[in-house]
């Protein structure tokens, strides 16, 4: 532990030592064990929260139980049940209060009272506790109990803000993302509107000049024949892609009706299930649906977003692996889950991997989940991902129940 790593609590608590170390000085016969019993009460009270020992209540049974073994050793070598030093007691109850739960407090609290009181039955033959000297004593336990409770409440508050204000602060850092995600959304797909169609125009020509060749040309001209051909399915693609780029660019217009969640998952889970048959692969799918009301949906494109993430799934697992759907209802959003086992996504990408023309794939365009986003976004609902590489990735789709929209 270093100077700069010292807390402003601990010089507190280390001029609180001093000064108490100050006043064994004046005693006529100062003694050892009480020196021992405040050093290592010191030197625990400062080393625990450096060390982690405080991080959860499990860490912290064992400092806490140390603690109450010093100041019990203290109270007992300074006097015993007349001891100046009975409020040093307060030290565990209040660490035990900041740290457990209401039933740790008063098992700690409690264990504290009987220790404290126990010391009455080691008093030399004869003692007698008078009736007020048993109300003082009476008076002290439920302090203890009185400070516990004050502190256990303070400290609980006092984490259920911090819990509060934390998961305010992720649901702000998704907003501004999602608020960042479609500004570059709108920008690209004006973008992507005026580049497929000025790239139509072109491609109307070169596709009429492949057919124009072909016909003027001799059939016994295989050798032009065939690159005419290239040339006409070529263009066919890319005109079938800059479709694509149009789609994206086009205001996502949802046609809803009632529909059910579930017959849309399975509606792309026999697609996706079709299209890894012909490709042979060792992907299998294992659907669980849940209980879920009908949805305003625009069923056509709802069903191709959850097909995109299906076909993701597959070709993130080129060795095989299993592909979990599954659906439900949570609060005021009914859900769907695709889970895959493949190469997932590294950190630094998650962010991006909704952006148009992000690809990792090498064949990949990088419209797929940008459309999934915006056509889930045009539903008022929402896309989640998470991932770890080498274990997986998990999209999660969130629609709002009819009573929400």
């Amino acid at each position: 532990m270093t100077l700069a790593r010292i807390r402003g609590i601990d010089i507190v608590w280390l001029a609180f030592l001093t000064a108490i170390g100050a006043l064994v000085l004046t005693e006529q016969e100062p003694s050892l064990w009480e020196w021992l019993a405040l050093a290592a009460l010191g030197v625990l009270q400062i080393v625990e929260g450096h060390l982690g020992w405080t991080a959860t209540p499990r860490s912290a049974i064992l400092p806490t139980a140390a603690k109450l073994g010093l100041c019990y050793l203290l109270v007992w070598q300074t006097g015993g049940i007349e001891s100046s030093y009975y409020l040093i007691f307060v030290l565990p109850i209040i660490s035990a209060a900041s740290i457990f739960g209401p039933w740790g407090t008063v098992v700690v609290t409690t264990g504290t009272a009987a220790l404290y009181l126990s010391l009455v039955l080691i008093l030399v033959d004869g003692y007698y506790v008078p009736e007020d000297g048993q109300r003082e004593l009476a008076t002290r336990v439920l302090f203890f109990l009185a400070i516990a409770v004050l502190v256990n409440r303070f400290a609980s508050e006092n984490r259920w803000k911090t819990e509060s204000l934390s998961k305010a602060n992720e649901e702000l850092s998704e907003a501004q993302a999602e608020v960042r995600r479609s500004e570059r959304l709108a920008a690209l797909g004006q973008l992507s509107a005026g580049l497929a169609h000025e790239i139509r125009n072109p491609l109307g020509v070169i596709q009429a000049s492949a057919e124009l060749l072909s016909k003027n040309v001799s059939q016994e001209n295989a050798v032009v024949h065939e690159v005419a051909g290239f040339i006409s399915s070529e263009v066919l693609r890319t005109n079938q892609l800059v479709t694509r780029f149009l789609d994206f660019a086009r205001p996502a217009q949802a046609h809803r009706e009632m529909a059910d969640l579930n017959e849309v998952a399975k509606s792309a889970v026999s697609q996706a299930q079709e299209s890894i048959r012909n490709e042979n692969s060792q992907v299998s799918v294992q659907v669980t649906l849940g209980a879920v009301p009908l949805l305003p949906l625009d069923v056509t494109i709802i069903e191709s977003c959850v097909l995109n993430l299906l076909l993701n799934a597959r070709d993130a697992m080129p060795d095989g692996g299993t592909i979990s759907v599954e659906t439900g209802v949570e609060h005021r959003s009914a859900w769907l889950v695709v889970r895959d086992e493949g190469y997932g996504i590294p950190a630094d990408s998650l962010e991006e991997i909704f952006n148009p023309f992000f690809t990792t794939k090498a064949n990949g365009v990088g419209l797929g989940l940008a459309m999934v986003s915006k056509f889930v976004d045009s539903h008022g609902g929402r896309v989640q991902v998470e991932s770890q590489p080498g274990q997986g990735t998990t999209f999660r789709i969130s629609l709002p129940l009819a009573a929400a929209v």
